[in-house]
Parts: structure tokens; sequence; C-alpha cells
């Protein structure tokens, strides 16, 4: 008789006279494997909170998992499958669904007859699955296997179709996929032909048309940032949180980490300051399948239990979104949080998340927590980054929220509603500014991003070559965004609104032109210096006069954004840093063009930028 059949005949076999059968935590505490005081506890947690108590005590250390999976196998009267030796039936894989296996816990193993034999990891909600289980595969009967084995029998199956499905879960519609290179798109081919021949041909011309759209978008973009600040300084200030007696959810935290040798016990040992319960603590740290270096420092990193490695399978893309739509399939919690490599979030942060999402309506999709840097003294460009985040995170990006308009998001203290994500399609995995591209899409289909009053400290990218490496992928990935979303130009006014769509253009196509066109406005500062300008002398006067006007309008306005946001920080720089971000900006037109070079030729590729280089010190400060 093979495994398969005896496992049917068993759970056809009738218990034994005498025989009872016990619920986990009894068959636990009889077989003296857990003390009655951590079985108390545990229990009194799992009453309060959304964990069952095989996680609750597995995420306490309080078993290890052959103890579950024996006091599992003889409860239910179901025997051990061994997915080691013989692996499942791809096609019974196919028929379940390799999502629905990820996302409940289990494989279909082997045929014996016209029975199926399901491996579970969870064999308590075996019974709720059944309908779903027999409309797919007819006749089934249930066998038990760690959480583990399942999953690696599914990847070792499947792989191939988990990646596809991470690469493809947006619409095509809505993503970016599709682009093409340069030499594959003759239309912008013409374009850039038809650009070239109007600056040959007609110079002046040319020049005052493209010197007229630069300060139409700057202007644009400064009315924007005042309204957003004006609107973030008038907000109320946030006031105690009040009690909440509802039940707390499980939160999954993604982590996706790519070449980080050593960033490892760092992440475990911030991600563990956070004051929640650890039995409803999901974190899933996200390695590239050929990661090496990543992969054997976790495996040489003491891991807690409530800490998982999933492994990404190799695809047509290595992006960032990519491995996070991987990982969605794995989380448990109805709560998504995103975090980077190097982030260390104030200890209260998910408290203050879940109690914000349990007060809010369901149109509240998505909650973006402010970022600051743990090293703003490390040079001149880590003072200039932490002025810029300070003005983005704590005025404009919360004003743009109080204003109703699309608020392109962080790519790191991010927190969804789960059913949202999967509703949506979670993140476009070819789009290099990921975040940006999903609070549009938020956005277009109704839900709303608000920021929390929470912070989360990261590392300045503070050398000058990386900085633009990593700037020059955000700019790709904005004009990618707004390219993809300006498809259907109707669609996108529906959807948004007259504002919000004004605001979506001023936002993306104004930040767009103002990095590309910055070096023609900065021409003009030759001017005191008796250099003619041939745009200048062709200009009106109420043509220089606006020239004027609006050059200081926005050096004012970024001076008194980046005072104000920097006066919201802790970090005690002086505010004659400010005055030198006129020189820090001109870095972006440097990453711009590069950005540019790369959506002809390469708009896929993922500039990584490089973690743990300046932080020695967080760990003893926190």
């Amino acid at each position: 008789m093979g495994a398969a059949e005896r496992i049917i005949k068993q759970q056809r076999a009738p218990l034994a006279r005498g025989q009872r059968r016990f619920a986990v935590g009894a068959s636990l505490l009889r077989a003296g494997v857990v003390a009655p005081d951590e079985m108390l506890t545990a229990l009194s947690h799992q009453g309060r909170e959304a964990g069952r108590l095989p996680d609750v005590l597995r995420a306490r250390g309080l078993v290890v998992e052959r103890d579950l999976l024996g006091v599992d196998a003889r409860n239910y009267g179901i025997r051990l499958v061994d997915l080691d030796t013989a692996l499942p039936d791809p096609r019974l894989i196919d028929a379940v669904g390799v999502q629905d296996c990820l996302r409940h816990g289990l494989v279909p193993w082997q045929k014996a007859g016209d029975v199926t034999i399901v491996a579970t990891s969870r064999p308590e909600e075996f019974h709720r699955l059944r309908p779903m289980l027999e409309a797919r595969l007819g006749p089934v009967a249930a066998g038990i296997a760690a959480p583990r084995a399942i999953l690696a029998a599914v990847h070792a199956r499947r792989g191939d179709l988990l990646a596809r499905a991470a690469e493809t879960r947006v619409s095509d519609a809505e993503s970016c996929r599709s682009w093409r290179r340069l030499h594959q798109a003759p239309g912008a081919v013409l374009v850039i032909a038809a650009l070239l021949a109007s600056l040959a041909l007609a110079p002046l011309v040319t020049g005052l048309a493209a010197l007229g759209f630069a300060l139409v978008t700057l202007a644009a973009l400064v009315v924007l940032k005042i309204a957003a600040t004006i609107a973030a300084l008038r907000a109320p200030a946030p006031g105690p949180n009040p009690a909440s007696d509802a039940i707390q959810p499980i939160v999954s935290i993604i982590v996706a980490l790519y070449r980080e040798a050593d960033i490892a016990p760092r992440l475990v040992r911030r991600l563990a300051r956070l004051d929640y319960p650890v039995d409803l603590l999901d974190v899933i740290l996200v390695v590239e399948a050929e990661d090496s270096v990543t992969l054997d420092a976790l495996a040489h990193a003491e891991l807690p239990p409530w800490m998982r490695v999933v492994i990404v399978p190799e695809g047509q893309v290595k992006t960032k979104p990519r491995a996070l739509n991987h990982a969605l399939d794995h989380a448990r919690g109805a709560i998504i949080g995103v975090y980077d490599a190097e982030d260390a979030p104030e200890p209260d942060q998910l408290l203050k998340v879940v109690e914000r999402f349990q007060r809010s309506g369901p149109e509240v999709a998505c909650l973006q927590g402010m970022l600051d840097y743990y090293n703003p003294r490390t040079n001149w460009l880590s003072r200039c980054f932490t002025i810029e985040y300070a003005g983005w995170f704590r005025l404009v990006l919360p004003g743009l929220a109080r204003l109703g308009l699309v608020v392109p998001l962080g790519g790191t203290t991010l927190f969804f509603r789960r059913d949202v994500l999967d509703r949506l399609g979670a993140w476009d995995a070819h789009n290099v500014t990921e975040d940006a591209d999903l609070g549009i899409r938020l956005a277009r289909h109704g839900y709303r991003t608000e920021l929390i009053d929470t912070v989360t400290f990261e590392e300045a990218n503070c050398r000058a070559l990386p900085w633009i490496k990593q700037r020059s992928r955000w700019i790709k990935g904005y004009i990618m965004t707004w390219a993809v979303h300006m498809r259907s130009p109707r669609l996108l006014w529906r959807q948004l609104g007259p504002k919000g769509f004004f605001g979506f253009q001023v936002l993306f196509l104004g930040t767009i032109a103002q990095f590309l066109l910055a070096p023609l406005l900065w021409s003009f500062m030759l001017l005191p210096f008796g250099i003619d300008h041939p745009l200048y002398a062709a200009l009106p006067l109420w043509g220089i006069w606006a020239l004027a006007l609006t050059f200081f309008l926005s050096e004012a306005a970024n001076v008194v954004i980046g005072a104000l946001g920097l006066g919201r920080t802790k970090h005690g720089l002086s505010l004659l840093w400010v005055l030198t971000l006129k020189v820090y900006y001109p870095l972006a037109s440097l990453a711009a063009y590069k950005g540019l070079a790369e959506l002809a030729t390469r708009p896929f590729f993922w500039d990584k930028t490089t973690h743990g280089l300046f932080d020695p010190a967080v760990d003893a400060k926190a």
C-alpha cells in the first residue's frame, strides 16, 4: 500500500474505542511540550487578537514545527506527507491555482484512485476549504506538512508560473510592461527628429517655446507647493489616539533585499523594536533566487520566529515591485506594510497604523508614514537630502492629501489594506517608481491615501554618483508613470476629476519639465556677468518681468518650505543650509538626462542603491 492509500485509509477509519481528540493546546499540554502558564498567556493573546494559536505559539518560540505537526496529525487523524522525497503533481497545482495554494498554505500532492491527497499546514481550515478543493479536484483527503515544505514544493513545481504572475498582476492598460525601447518606437523617433529639425531651422522660436513651457510649469509647481504647504500648516494637530477594543489584525511587513551582505542583523534589531504583538507580526524578507550574497547572510543570521525568508523565482525583470508582488501571495496579514532594508521605524508605528485604519472608512486604502534620515550630518549632501525630505514629507505630501489630490507614494513606510492591493493588482513589476505609480492607481479607482504622524529613519544617500543614480531612477519612473496614465486622458479625467487631473499634470509633467529644462533657465544667470542671451533679447518687457518674478517666487518657496519642514524635525540643523539647496537641485538635472537615456535603452533597469554605509550609530541611538 502506497503512502497516498494509507492517508486515505487512516482518514476513513473511525476512532479507536475510548480514543479522544484534543485541541492543539490541550494536546501540547498533555505532551508536556508547553508549560501551563505559557499556554494561558498564549490563549489570552489569541482571544484578544487575530492570530491562530499555532501561530501564537510559534511566534513566541514555545514550540517547534515538529511538535505542532505531530499533534495535528494525531488530533485530525491524518498522516504526515513527505514532500521532500515525492514532489506534488504540477497538474494538480494548476487545477487549484498556484496563488491559492500559497494563500491557503496547501498543495495538492498525489492522486490515489479518484481521491486527491492535499497536503495542508492548517488542518483546522481544511473542512472550510473542502468545497472549493472538491470543485476543482474532485474527492479530496488531507495530509499534513510543514509550511516551509509546502512552500518549497510549490516553488519547485511552479516557480515559473509564480514569476510570470508577479510580473503581470497589473492590467495591461495600467502597466508599463509594453514600453518599447527607442529603436522599437518609430513614433518616438519621429517626435525627436521633429524637435531637432525645429531647433535647427527655427532656433529662436523653438527656444522661446521651451522657455515659455518651462516658466508655466515652474509657476504651476510653485503654486501647487505653496497651496499644499498652507493646507498642511492649517491641519489640526494630531490628538491622542482613543483606546480601541477592536481585535488587532495580523500585519505583514515585506522587506525586499538585494545584495545586502551585512544588513540582516541590523534589520532584525530594528524591526524587533516594533511595539506590536509578535504573534501578529509577519515579516517577510524577500530575496531573488540568484542573490547568494543575501541568502548566505540570512542563512547565518538568527531570525526570530516571526520573520521568514521568501525566495523570488527568476523572471524577465529583476525589480523591487516584482519581489513585492511575489511576497504578497505569502503574506498572512490583513494589512500589508513595506519597509526598506535600512529602515528604523519608530516603535509605536504599527499601533498607530492599525488604530488609524480601524478609525477610517474603507476608502482610505493606504497610509504613508514620514521618512527622515539618521545620518543628516554626514556631509553637505546628506544635509540637503534631509531638508528636501523634511519639506516633502512633512508639508507637501500631507498638503496634497488634504487638498484631495493625487499623492505619489514614497517607497517605504507604506501600509495598505490587503483586499485593495489584491483588487488593483498590487505593484507594476516593470515600473521603477512603483510607489508613485500605485498612488496614482489608488486615486484612479476611488481610494484615498493619508499621511500618518509617525517617522521611519533611513540612510541618506550622500555620495554624489550614487545619489545621481538613485534620482535618475526616480525621474525615469516619473516619466514612465506619466506616459502610462496619459494613454487615455479622457478616462483619467473622469476617474480623477478636473482638480485631480490638473494636479497630476502639474506634479508629474511639471516636475519632469523642470528637471529637463532647468539648464535653459539657469542660462539666464549669465546675464549679470555681461554675457548676452539670445532669448533674453527677444523677450518683451512683460516677459522679462514674468521671468524674474517666477524665479523669485520659486527660490522663495523652496527656502520657506525647506525651513518650515526642517523646523518640524529634531535634527537641529542650521537654517543656513537651506540656502545651499540652490546648488543641490542642479544635480537632479544630471540625473534626469541619465534617466532619459535609460528610458530609451534600458527602461526596466533598476539602478540599485547600496545601504548600510553611514549608519553605524543608529542602533546605539535607538
